[in-house]
């Protein structure tokens, strides 16, 4: 296999991941030294280069897509206002399951949603609705989410057992929602990688 055809695995394999992907995965599949993959990257870098809406970027051990800085403020134009829509419905069923399956991983909640959950964690976790409260004692001891006092508070819940059922507690959240006080509000995304707690468990504490 040349490199151009590797670099076009490589490109299919981080638009689909949509996340960094560790430069040793793909060493290590293509048997490659770190010369021979710098190749590949450069090929990518051509492709993508400054005029192109989407670049390549490695940072630390990991190598991701991106949009090209020069036009966030346009995709952000767009692409906020469709992402608020499919985030609301997210953020409540992620803060449903949580409150009433808690302890429970992220992989759990997506297997109950059928769908990925990392933003709607984020999002409750930085509205102090949600927190990591352990590790489940499985293999790769992913991390456990549960509500917070603020949670209870915002509910008007003298303790979890206090839970109403499934319908009135989304009920609820929707109230919050509709007086300002927004639980899919957008934040601001830091420039270095953004944490992914049970995917990247390993480099979290214990």
């Amino acid at each position: 296999m040349n490199l151009k055809e590797i670099a076009k695995i490589v490109e299919g394999v981080l638009f689909v991941a949509g996340e960094g992907v560790e430069v040793d995965e793909f060493k290590t599949r293509f048997d490659m030294n770190d010369r021979e993959f710098n190749k590949v990257v450069d090929i990518l870098k051509e492709k993508y280069n400054e005029t192109s809406g989407v670049n390549i970027i490695r940072f630390k051990t990991k190598i991701q897509l991106c949009s090209n800085p020069e036009i966030v403020d346009n995709i952000s134009e767009i692409l906020n206002p469709i992402r608020e829509r499919s985030l609301t419905k997210a953020a409540l069923e992620t803060v449903a399951i949580i409150a009433y399956k808690q302890p429970i991983t992220r992989t759990e909640i997506e297997n109950i949603r059928g769908a990925n959950s990392d933003y709607a964690i984020q999002l409750l976790q930085s509205n102090n609705l949600i927190e990591v409260v352990g590790r489940k004692d499985t293999v790769g001891k992913p991390l456990l989410f549960g509500t917070t006092e603020n949670f209870l508070k915002r509910f008007e819940l003298e303790n979890i057992d206090a839970l109403p059922n499934y319908n009135e507690l989304l009920d609820r959240i929707r109230v919050i929602h509709s007086e300002g006080e927004s639980l899919y509000r957008e934040f601001s995304i830091p420039d270095e990688e953004p944490k992914q707690e049970e995917k990247n468990d390993e480099e979290q504490p214990a």
